[in-house]
């Protein structure tokens, strides 16, 4: 019993009773909240069809229909404080909530997915109680849409080393410089933006974070069209925008702390299901004939990874309430749920056969999420980013060299300010 609690404590297990008494907890508090929300949504139907990412779909009004519809019982955000909208729930109960939300029909909430899983909770932490009062509010009904607005072209998967620039000037910033792959920003009206105000320090240092309005003058947002023929990835140009210092998060230098939490929210998000509902996995389990025993087996892989992530985001999310910094197991659950992804995608389009190949302009729901899938690898820090951190934080390996970490960013890369 005594080496049993060891594991339990050193590997972050969970012992069968903590499973079992969690699990009744996650029950009763799907119960209970499907008995508030009959007759407000609709029942999910067996036929409805699946959409992650927003794959295929810019559907904005009924999007805000249902969050106006959710917003004043918290169910949205069911791990927000009560003072800003939310339940106040930890691990199990907030996990029931959300399995509660899934037996209802609900459409694409992609577009507020950054704002209402990353931003909205980032905020909470680093926000000031200004900017609480400010934007939680229009995050949790829907009425405001957000981006993030982190990578850049020149700076590849090495995030820190961004060189977009901002400057004091008076009351407020003006910045200057671009940003690429920001999702949804042709259409959002905030965007969660890190900049460099301060070159002559080392890279993870000098960074500044800002909530910026995307209606500013300056601000320039072309799309990016991907395979799948969606538009939803997009270049940002920033040309002398200004900014009011009440819009930024928290201290200059601490940037990079703004957006260490912020990644950490988005990797457990793309690591939880991403969308997907059970139902829709069980539905292709039902075309897959009863004799063709390789495509069962792999289907009934894809289920257990699905049940799996799902505890996974659970776990990790009873770790964040308990007041523990957020760990690489966000990492470990990215990975995972990248991987069930392209398999269940994989697996969708062979199930279904040539008329899953067939373009239309209304594609089938496994083919869209088949050419989508690819991208999961990039969004939310690149597979290979969470390989090295697993292999540092938790393998204990040597870390990758880094030769430009304590110099300043003006000399490793290159020269002074660029836009000085």
């Amino acid at each position: 019993m005594v080496a049993a609690r060891r594991l339990i404590a050193r590997f972050g297990l969970v012992s069968t009773e903590d499973t079992n008494q969690a699990e009744t907890r996650t029950a009763e508090q799907r119960q209970r909240t499907i008995a508030q929300l009959e007759g407000r949504l609709e029942r999910r139907r067996a036929d409805s069809r699946m959409s992650v990412l927003g794959a295929g779909s810019d559907d904005l009004e009924a999007g805000r229909a249902y969050l106006a519809k959710l917003a004043d019982g918290g169910w949205i955000v069911p791990g927000w404080p009560t003072e800003h909208g939310g339940l106040g729930l930890a691990g199990p109960e907030a996990a029931g909530v959300r399995s509660a939300l899934s037996a209802f029909e609900a459409p694409d909430l992609y577009p507020w997915m950054v704002g209402i899983d990353l931003i909205g909770p980032t905020i909470l932490e680093h926000g000031s109680d200004d900017q609480k009062r400010r934007w939680l509010p229009g995050i949790r009904t829907g009425r405001e849409i957000w981006c993030q607005m982190f990578s850049e072209p020149d700076a590849g998967s090495d995030l820190a080393g961004l060189k977009s620039r901002a400057r004091r000037d008076g009351e407020g910033w003006r910045v200057s410089g671009s940003k690429v792959w920001t999702s949804r920003a042709h259409y959002s009206d905030w965007g969660l933006l890190l900049a460099r105000f301060d070159f002559s320090v080392p890279k993870h240092r000098g960074i500044v974070a800002f909530g910026l309005n995307m209606r500013s003058e300056g601000v320039t947002v072309r799309p990016l069209v991907q395979m799948n023929r969606d538009a939803h990835f997009n270049e940002v140009f920033l040309d002398d925008v200004w900014i009011p210092d009440r819009d930024r998060i928290d201290q200059p230098g601490q940037g990079w702390r703004v957006a260490l939490t912020c990644l950490t929210f988005e990797r457990g998000a793309l690591g939880g299901g991403l969308g997907v509902q059970e139902e829709q996995i069980r539905r292709l389990g039902s075309l897959i004939g009863a004799t063709d025993a390789v495509d069962r087996n792999e289907w009934v892989a894809r289920l257990a990874e699905f049940q799996i992530a799902g505890w996974t985001a659970g776990r990790a999310e009873a770790a964040r309430k308990s007041g523990r910094p957020p760990g690489p197991e966000d990492s470990g659950s990215k990975l995972r749920g990248t991987a069930m992804i392209k398999r269940l995608a994989s697996l969708g389009m062979r199930v279904e056969g040539p008329a899953a190949t067939v373009g239309t302009d209304d594609p089938d729901e496994w083919q869209s999420l088949f050419l989508m899938s690819p991208s999961l690898s990039i969004r939310g820090g690149t597979d290979e980013i969470q390989r090295n951190i697993l292999g540092e934080r938790v393998l204990g390996l040597p870390p990758e060299p880094r030769v430009d970490k304590d110099r300043p960013f003006g000399e490793a890369s290159g020269g002074d300010d660029p836009l000085k």
